[in-house]
């Protein structure tokens, strides 16, 4: 199989080893570990954690989305699939509605494997999966049904970072497409903000991996993403979230070559007007000097460059 034109996961199916870590996985949600929190509570009883989320996958909307990294949404869209709940809890999120107020409805595995099986049939370059840290179980099980039926798109790791390395074993040779945020360069700011421990930590280490794993972004000769990672970086007033730290591990110790998304479209939501601070929006110069700092650490890929 030529794994220049299939996504990696197809030859763990037929060698017998997606169905394996697809099981593996799903003995974890009995004493769930799959994140950092490790709240061990019974999820397959419905137990819930940090989360919020039981034995099922709880799926807010599938469809294809344009607005996504051009890389990632190509001219057909990416096939992305918005799950509820999330493991951080950020004051300026801006979907609050689907990672804390769980808007939308739980789903089988059978149903989410059609999900994807659907998105495919619309023509969308990957799937693309938001917030799927703490449903990773139910993702592969759906794989492996959506594998049995014919799908072979690229599938794209939508994580806000806070991962464990112990489950991103598991993921290795099926996820494709690694799309973390790197929020923070400061744990005390992110326990501040998103009330998550040792976020640095965590997320230092999991992007580590994962760049280990898929390598630097490989495009085609369309530009669609074929493998690799894209980190997520948003800016915040303020530097709150330490831009210039956040880029410069990411320079050090991931690759120059990293594809990295500025992102300037902060805006004050959820619960940030209890925070004086970051309850404005991002300025053109604050973001200007994000830019700035990218040109000087020779980082070679990074959006928003040409403004």
């Amino acid at each position: 199989m030529d794994d220049g034109n299939y996504p990696s996961y197809l030859r763990l199916h037929a060698s017998g080893d997606l169905a394996k870590r697809a099981s593996a996985a799903y003995e974890i949600l009995s004493n769930c570990t799959l994140c950092p929190w490790e709240c061990g509570v019974d999820r397959l009883k419905d137990e819930k954690g940090q989360c919020q989320i039981g034995r099922f996958a709880r799926v807010y909307s599938y469809s294809p989305h344009f607005g996504e990294e051009k890389p990632i949404s190509g001219t057909k869209g990416s096939g992305t699939i918005f799950f509820s709940g999330c493991n951080l809890h950020c004051v300026f999120c801006q979907n609050a509605e689907i990672s804390q107020d769980l808007y939308g409805m739980e789903v089988t595995n059978d149903r989410l494997a059609y999900m994807m099986l659907e998105l495919q049939t619309c023509g969308c370059h990957n799937i693309n999966l938001v917030s799927p840290t703490h449903i990773a179980p139910q993702i592969l099980s759906a794989l492996l049904c959506a594998v049995e039926k014919g799908f072979n798109l690229p599938l794209v790791y939508n994580t806000g970072g806070y991962d464990t390395a112990e489950t991103l074993s598991l993921l290795e040779g099926i996820i494709d497409i690694y799309l973390p945020d790197m929020k923070y360069a400061s744990a005390e700011t992110a326990q501040k903000y998103s009330s998550i421990p040792y976020y640095t930590k965590y997320n230092q280490s999991a992007v580590k991996t994962m760049h280990r794993q898929v390598g630097d972004l490989i495009l085609d000769q369309n530009g669609i993403a074929k493998r690799g990672l894209l980190i997520r970086h948003l800016v915040m007033p303020g530097d709150a979230g330490g831009t210039g730290r956040v880029l410069q591990f990411i320079a050090d110790n991931i690759s120059i070559d990293t594809y990295v998304n500025l992102m300037d479209q902060y805006r004050p939501d959820y619960l940030t007007w209890q925070y004086e601070e970051i309850n404005r929006r991002l300025s053109r110069s604050e973001f200007q000097a994000t830019v700035e700092k990218a040109r000087s650490l020779s980082l070679t890929r990074i959006d928003h460059l040409i403004i």
